[in-house]
């Protein structure tokens, strides 16, 4: 599956989006190893802290499926009616990938028109790991 393929079903998973408080749309497609994808749209909720990021929906579905080997994620955003030229992801999903992918996992930002390829780690430097809990 190419970048702007899987851009293209976040985009369409952000047309899912339930954001009735602060109008800000995201979708996000999940990508594993073995070329499944996994979508997500951002879901919030009157109390905010229940809010679930699209970004997260997708990798606690793909967990809770039994997925574990990731490959990619594309995440586009913005108000509603309007696509931001990037969105990138919050510390915590950007923490929840650190549990699941190497440093080099891709993380494409931007819409089908027009992408901005970045790595997990560029993202997310000392990140804290498994490795920092022994």
């Amino acid at each position: 599956m190419t970048d702007r393929e899987l851009m293209v079903l976040a985009e369409q998973a952000r047309e899912r989006s339930y954001s009735p408080y602060s109008h800000f749309c995201v979708g996000a497609a999940l990508l594993t190893k073995d070329g499944n994808v996994y979508t997500g749209c951002n879901i919030e909720n009157a109390a905010y802290t229940p809010t679930n990021c699209a970004e997260r929906t997708a990798f606690f579905k793909a967990v809770s499926e039994g997925e574990r080997d990731f490959e990619a994620i594309a995440i586009v955003g913005g108000k509603r009616g309007t696509v931001a030229p990037f969105c990138a992801p919050c510390g915590v999903c950007r923490q929840v990938m650190a549990e699941f992918c190497k440093e080099d996992f891709k993380v494409i930002l931007g819409n089908s028109a027009r992408l901005s390829v970045h790595s997990l780690g560029e993202l997310l430097p000392y990140s804290f790991t498994e490795s920092d809990l022994f």
